[in-house]
């Protein structure tokens, strides 16, 4: 396990261009079905639990995600665009083979969230640069930096300010099983935040070659 020498924070915070009722494209790779991942996901909620609601949001199996590459806005991009998009994504990461990702071990506590590395990340980086190559067969800027991108997931988000001793704690004593993921598609999905979670709908599911 590892952490900042921070504090925690509250994760839930309006970030630049966030509203409520607003809505976000956004590629994901997403974890409906994989059983394995829910196990893991579950071992780390019971662990949490006892710090609280009010300091700890717990994701629930419909809601991990391994975050890839925004696209924009719904407010601000054309149906058109995204169609296109997807198109070029459909080419793109048919040239991606399928592969099998590991979550943990080596818990990262982050000042917002408890993070679990993904691993490889190769291929996870393939993917994304595909995706990134898609978009820019469509836009002629390509949103989000290309560099700094760490393949993980997030199990549960910070809801509070205060200390991360103790969370850090709470982690250590709880060490979990790495989980193993097949992963085989990528998912563009339409992102809320208003209940604090991220939540979404599916707009295109794209099969890797």
């Amino acid at each position: 396990m590892s952490t900042h020498l921070e504090s925690m924070r509250n994760h839930w915070w309006w970030r630049p261009g966030w509203r409520e009722g607003r809505r976000f494209y956004t590629w994901h790779l997403t974890f409906d079905g994989q059983d394995d991942v829910h196990r893991l996901a579950a071992d780390y909620r019971a662990a949490l639990a006892p710090l609280g609601p009010d300091d700890f949001t717990l994701i629930p199996d419909q809601w991990l995600h391994l975050t890839m590459q925004g696209v924009g806005f719904v407010d601000e991009t054309d149906t058109e665009t995204v169609d296109a998009i997807v198109a070029a994504a459909h080419q793109r990461l048919a040239h991606v083979p399928a592969f099998l990702l590991q979550l943990g071990p080596g818990t990262v506590v982050d000042p917002e969230a408890i993070l679990l590395p993904a691993q490889p990340a190769e291929p996870v980086h393939a993917v994304r640069n595909a995706i990134r190559a898609a978009i820019g067969d469509v836009l002629s800027d390509v949103p989000e930096k290309e560099t700094g991108f760490r393949p993980h997931v997030s199990v549960a988000y910070s809801a509070g300010d205060g200390p991360m001793a103790p969370v850090a704690r709470t982690v250590a004593a709880s060490p979990v099983t790495p989980a193993l993921a097949p992963i085989s598609s990528a998912e563009l999905i339409v992102l809320g935040r208003d209940r604090q979670m991220y939540e979404w709908e599916s707009y295109a599911t794209v099969r890797l070659g």
